[in-house]
């Protein structure tokens, strides 16, 4: 083809682009493909009625445990032993226990212990396993065989079993210690899905791309390959944050988790067994604040599990 033809050819599509009306943008099409991963995983749970559900109710549930004055100015701790189950009264909607305590004010106190255990215990278990999980399945090699069999010694310990016998010979049973002891038990679920989802990106085409612009491999694993692992892992780290509520619980009610001093969820309902058949009342509420609380957390995970899954998105 001449090279003038090609030239005049060139000349009238700019002068034709030049002269077409460009057209404002009113909206974003939210059919539109999504910029990253998060970006699809937003959009896909702002149309789940069930993460809205577990949302706000793990926002209550949140806000109580930071702020249990401003939902009840009465003193959990104080006994008034000639209301002793007593049932609703004015100011007191849910009653007494056997000690003559606010059964109300017990179960709005009573969330801070547990959301916090809940809280730390999840953050250690999260660090802990995913530096131990990025290590092992970035490295490989004796990095990966060496934590991967320490990961299997205290992963054949059951969570409650190992706590119930770790807190029986320890004199301390403060939240933190109790938080530590949850982790120690529960850290290698999450190394196991750190490394499996590390093994998966480290081989990607943006992995080996910053590698060949001469990063060094303790930046490519912090700036590349890590941040992209993380979705298996706060699904998984959502749903744990229930687990350990429920086991802080469990070593109350079996008297060797928090000291009667604290209030808890797991000492009222195991203070409330004596009460069960006169006023079964005073053993659901915190057992209900209890449940309610877990399924809200599982219900979050199962639900950010299915926006984070291509599969599921695709289905």
């Amino acid at each position: 083809m001449p090279e003038a033809v090609v030239r005049e050819g060139q000349q009238h599509f700019v002068a034709k682009l030049e002269d077409t009306p460009l057209k404002a943008v009113d909206a974003v099409d939210d059919s539109a493909p999504p910029t990253s991963t998060w970006g699809e995983a937003w959009r896909q749970l702002r149309r789940r009625p069930l993460f809205w559900a577990s949302a706000v109710l793990i926002f209550l549930v949140v806000l109580v445990a930071v702020f249990p004055s401003l939902f009840s100015g009465t003193d959990p701790r104080f006994q008034d032993l000639s209301k002793s189950l007593q049932g609703s009264q004015d100011g007191h909607p849910l009653g007494f226990t056997r000690l003559g305590q606010d059964v109300y004010a017990r179960v709005i106190f009573g969330a801070r212990a547990s959301v916090v255990v809940g809280l730390i215990s999840t953050g250690i278990v999260v660090l802990i396993g995913g530096v131990f999980g990025a290590v092992a399945g970035y490295y490989g090699g004796i990095w990966d065989s060496l934590l991967s069999r320490i990961g299997d010694i205290f992963f054949a310990i059951p969570l409650v079993l190992g706590a119930i016998v770790l807190m029986s010979v320890l004199d301390n049973r403060s939240v933190w210690v109790i938080s530590l002891v949850l982790a120690l038990f529960a850290w290698p679920q999450v190394a196991r899905i750190m490394r499996s989802a590390v093994l998966q990106v480290r081989g990607a085409e943006f992995v080996t791309a910053a590698k060949a612009l001469g990063l060094s491999s303790t930046k490519v694993l912090l700036r590349h390959v890590v941040p992209n692992a993380l979705g298996p892992v706060i699904v998984v780290a959502t749903i744990m944050l229930g687990t350990f509520i429920a086991a802080e619980a469990t070593l109350s009610f079996l008297g060797v988790g928090l000291p009667p001093s604290t209030v808890s969820w797991g000492g009222d309902i195991s203070n409330a067994q004596a009460s069960l058949r006169t006023d079964p009342l005073i053993l659901f509420w915190p057992a209900g604040a209890l449940s309610l609380t877990v399924l809200s957390f599982i219900m979050l995970g199962d639900v950010v599990s299915d926006a984070l899954d291509p599969k599921a998105r695709n289905r």
